[in-house]
């Protein structure tokens, strides 16, 4: 069998996704994979091995009150770059944005380091120079 490239392996990630597919994820995952999602901020919870990471993406396949949307799919050599939006309720504020960033290594995902835009206030550094100022 030949090495699925990263643009298959992150396609078939992204379509266990929207298809509500977990089992498309069998044989993506790396047994040494690390992934870290957004949450909780700042870092992330960090899920290690491929049982681990299988089981924690299959959870979120399986959320049927969520839904994972890929944006924008950008692969360069062994890395991809996912940006996506994530509703997680019907209202109109029950969304995020954000991104993955994946690396694939002999057609499996040995990384996913998940980020996304924070809910809540974050200081912007023009902010913070006002106040210093005042």
């Amino acid at each position: 069998m030949s090495v699925r490239t990263t643009a298959e392996v992150i396609d078939r990630f992204n379509r266990a996704f929207t298809d509500r597919e977990a089992g498309l994820l069998s044989d993506l995952i790396a047994e040494d994979c690390v992934m870290e999602s957004v949450q909780p901020a700042p870092r992330g919870e960090r899920v290690l091995g491929r049982e681990a990471c299988t089981e924690w993406w299959s959870a979120l396949v399986d959320d049927r009150t969520a839904r994972f949307t890929p944006q924008e799919v950008i692969v360069a050599g062994d890395r991809a770059t996912i940006v996506w939006t994530y509703r997680f309720g019907e209202g109109p504020d029950q969304w995020v944005q954000g991104v993955n960033v994946m690396r694939v290594t002999d057609g499996r995902i040995v990384e996913a380091l998940g980020f996304s835009k924070t809910a809540g206030e974050v200081p912007l550094a023009a902010e913070s120079a006002e106040s210093a100022d005042a």
